[in-house]
């Protein structure tokens, strides 16, 4: 019971102190020609690309919904 309790604390702990999670954005997608013409957009670059549809047919292109993320925040003069 006391085991219960400890993992139950440190599941709170962890959800309370972690950072909120966000979904990746990449600016390539791969679509793939092979069975469902699935496809993936997890890559930084066409070269990545690429090399991920080579040999099992398919290609690449531009992420639509792709926002290059933010440079750190500017201050503000007083």
């Amino acid at each position: 019971m006391k085991t219960m309790f400890m993992l139950f604390a440190l599941v709170v702990a962890a959800a309370a102190t972690g950072t909120p999670a966000r979904a990746q954005n990449y600016p390539w997608c791969a679509i793939y020609n092979a069975g469902d013409n699935g496809s993936n957009c997890g890559f930084t670059s066409f070269p990545q690309c690429m090399a991920d549809v080579s040999g099992i047919g398919g290609f690449c292109e531009r992420n639509n919904t792709y926002v290059p993320p933010g440079g750190p925040a500017r201050r503000r003069a007083k």
